[in-house]
């Protein structure tokens, strides 16, 4: 009895992309199912159709892995880059299996990201639904008011939406320099940043130190590692993220 998928998921568990962006390479005529070109919306008979992503074949991986990468500054967040930018993918030389990473740092932020071909993994931790928790150490300039971190914390309105509430506390201050602990529970885009730029505060630094219960530890920039059943299940203590495969179609 075949199996019926969507498209994206297909892609995501095939290691391709995160959902949205497979939805992205769909758009973009970049998809073939059995020779024809996809289109958003289609599903895939998992037994006998074959799927084509830039002319090549894809399947779904026997066997998921997980790794943290500590990600420096300069590299983007993509497996390749039409601008000849440094890719996190790059970093990840002696891994076997195609790996992509889950959600985003921007390119001047740094610290934890993870990197799996877990397609139904990724989509849960970026899910704002799942609130999964991810902490970031932040140093603004010039110094920050009591005020200011109020609004940070309650929510304030980017793009148009408001930001879910976050919590801010002071780790060290400084003349005009202040390190902040934010932790939000969501990924919107450039998040943080949009954030302090809306409060006239420039961001020295971001890195990002903990997913969930997850931390970056003593790992160095450019390095990775494997994770273990224990550190994924640390990503799940700040969060109601669920490995349940079956519940994602």
């Amino acid at each position: 009895m075949s199996k019926d998928v969507r498209l994206q998921k297909y892609m995501a568990d095939s290691g391709v992309a995160s959902r949205r962006k497979s939805e992205e390479l769909i758009a973009a005529g970049k998809v073939k199912i059995n020779g024809v070109t996809a289109k958003i919306g289609d599903k895939v008979d998992t037994r006998k159709d074959t799927v084509l992503v830039s002319n090549k074949k894809i399947t779904p991986p026997t066997a998921f892995v997980y790794y943290m990468l500590h990600k420096p500054r300069g590299y983007v967040t993509t497996l390749s880059d039409e601008m000849d930018r440094r890719c996190v993918a790059q970093l990840m030389k002696g891994v076997n299996e195609r790996v992509y990473p889950v959600g985003r740092l921007d390119r001047e932020s740094e610290g934890l990201l993870l990197m799996t071909n877990d397609g139904q993994f990724a989509n849960d931790l970026m899910h704002p639904s799942k609130h999964v928790a991810k902490t970031y150490r932040v140093t603004v300039r010039p110094s920050i008011t009591e005020e200011q971190i109020k609004k940070m914390a309650d929510g304030m309105m980017i793009d148009g939406v408001q930001t879910a509430p976050a919590r801010v506390s002071i780790v060290e201050k400084q003349e005009n320099r202040v390190v902040l602990e934010i932790e939000i529970f969501e990924g919107r885009n450039r998040q943080i940043r949009k954030m302090c730029e809306q409060l006239q505060l420039d961001v020295a630094r971001l890195k990002r130190v903990a997913v969930g219960g997850l931390k970056l530890g003593m790992l160095q920039p450019g390095k990775y590692r494997v994770l273990t059943d224990k550190d994924l299940a640390k990503i799940k203590q700040k969060g109601a993220l669920t490995r349940d495969r079956d519940k994602a179609e």
